[in-house]
């Protein structure tokens, strides 16, 4: 059994405006980018009975936002493997309502957030009413940590340091830091290390083969294999393709004295069980 604790829907191209659109396509080397999602793709690209965490995004400020009906609607057409997470902007007045909403009135069993995108850091004393209520409601939370190609979105936001306060005045959340922070990364494994109640995605990030190999052995040689959460970033990569991009890492170092990446931790990475551990119902 498969969990990918990572997957978007959205409106393509409505939940985005010109502008990140113009700066999404220029990061593709000048491609027109299209990100028109479909459940009907996504299980063709993953294996049968796949279990998924589907969430939009809200950021005002790089012109992102999906609304939360969105993602309940979506994940109606397949109760049975599908979970939304609610997003919440909180630079926007109406933010505590939307969580409300989100929740009590669709459904929605976490949280994610785009800090760098949105332009506040998770570690602002204005979102304590953010913590108690998904503490109080035993919500996870997925945050999004490290690059992005969008020019207004402050990198300072995206360290994985900054959840360090919060993960230790709120130790039943359990946090997850999307893309092992790259290329954040030996932060993120101190801070995962760190945090019982802090975990790390590996989404988005087997097509840079050689940046996570060593991403996985500063994982492997810090024993925080069982931090690691597995995820795709659909549709920007697909469950198939990480899979196999995983599995493939040690034959990079075929033929030479570099470590190797224990490849049973890798299997166990693949098939843990992110509802589990995240306490998604």
């Amino acid at each position: 059994m498969i969990t990918d604790i990572h997957s978007h829907t959205w409106p393509f191209p409505d939940a985005f405006d010109d502008e990140f659109m113009r700066q999404a396509s220029a990061a593709k080397a000048g491609a027109v980018v299209d990100l028109t999602i479909r459940l009907e793709d996504y299980r063709n690209t993953a294996p049968q009975g796949t279990r998924t965490v589907v969430f939009g995004g809200k950021a005002r400020l790089s012109g992102l936002w999906v609304d939360d009906n969105y993602v309940a609607e979506y994940v109606a057409k397949d109760t049975e493997h599908l979970r939304g997470f609610l997003s919440i902007d909180p630079t926007q007045s109406d933010w505590e309502r939307e969580l409300r909403h989100g929740h009590e009135e669709l459904g929605l069993c976490g949280v994610k957030l785009l800090p760098m995108y949105a332009g506040f850091g998770v570690d602002d004393e204005r979102l304590e009413p953010l913590w108690k209520y998904v503490q109080q409601k035993s919500l996870p939370v997925l945050l999004h940590t490290g690059t992005t190609f969008i020019r207004q979105a402050p990198l300072k936001y995206t360290l994985p340091r900054l959840i360090d306060p919060v993960a230790t005045r709120y130790p039943e959340i359990r946090f997850v830091l999307a893309h092992l922070s790259h290329p954040y990364e030996g932060e993120c494994v101190a801070t995962i290390r760190k945090h019982p109640n802090v975990y790390a995605d590996i989404s988005a990030l087997h097509y840079r083969p050689w940046q996570l190999y060593n991403s996985l052995m500063l994982v492997q040689e810090y024993g925080v294999w069982d931090k690691l959460l597995f995820g795709s970033d659909y549709p920007f990569t697909t469950v198939n393709d990480s899979i196999a991009g995983l599995q493939k890492l040690n034959t990079m170092v075929e033929g030479t004295n570099l470590p190797r990446l224990d490849d049973q931790k890798i299997e166990q990475l693949i098939h843990r069980d992110g509802f589990e551990i995240l306490g998604i119902r």
